[in-house]
């Protein structure tokens, strides 16, 4: 895979909280490829947008958002010690704040405004120019790469995903509900799958991969196997 002539994309969709950065980074990492989290992105302009009062109840200022478009600057560094793309905002790391619970209740609708999607998805486009990227998200297979040689559709239930959730979050010393983020895992697929914009749904030619019951050793082994075939 080390020959620019062999690299493919790798596209990994699928429902919240299912671990798909966790998978996308480590495959990544396998093949000395770059990861692009393109989730962060859409955190990223969420916490722009609740920094900026642009939400308010779920509700998103869209025409005013709009005005503000050019001036988010959305970009990814390596982080020397983790050795990981860190998002940043505007000249800032954001990589830990994007995770907080309150950009997970408010991400969906962000992500569901046509002219956000529209500059997110041609600067990952640009990203993915000389392949040899593993890209996850919502509609990489069907929208930003229809073309990638691999497609992954991630998935898990529900409860599981909620639970990996809600260890990972207090494993940070946040106080949070597993009740609150089962419904907001439940109330996330619903909008992402029913959004005008990009929904969230498999593509025809991506392979369904259900890690409800997968450590995360097995999920590599079988990703990895995977790209093996091709």
């Amino acid at each position: 895979m080390s020959d620019n002539n062999n690299k493919i994309i790798i596209a990994i969709d699928g429902h919240s909280s299912c671990g798909k950065s966790t998978v996308a980074k480590e495959i990544a990492q396998k093949l000395n490829y770059i990861f692009i989290d393109t989730g962060a992105m859409y955190r990223a302009v969420t916490l722009y947008c609740l920094r900026h009062n642009l939400i308010d109840n779920g509700i998103v200022n869209i025409p005013e958002l709009k005005n503000k478009l050019d001036q988010i600057k959305v970009y990814f560094r390596l982080n020397p010690e983790t050795q990981h793309n860190d998002i940043w905002l505007i000249g800032e790391n954001v990589e830990q704040e994007i995770r907080l619970l309150a950009v997970s209740n408010n991400v969906s609708p962000v992500a569901a405004v046509a002219e956000v999607r529209h500059r997110l998805v041609a600067l990952q486009q640009e990203m993915g120019k000389s392949k040899g990227i593993v890209m996850d998200g919502r509609d990489i297979g069907t929208v930003v790469f229809p073309e990638a040689e691999l497609k992954i559709f991630m998935t898990a239930q529900p409860d599981v995903r909620a639970q990996r959730r809600f260890d990972e979050l207090t494993l940070k010393g946040e106080s949070v509900s597993y009740e609150e983020i089962r419904a907001n895992i439940i109330e996330r697929d619903r909008y992402d799958e029913t959004r005008k914009e990009s929904p969230l749904r498999k593509a025809d030619d991506a392979i369904v991969l259900d890690n409800s019951f997968m450590t995360r050793d097995e999920q590599l082994k079988w990703v990895l196997s995977r790209i093996a075939e091709i």
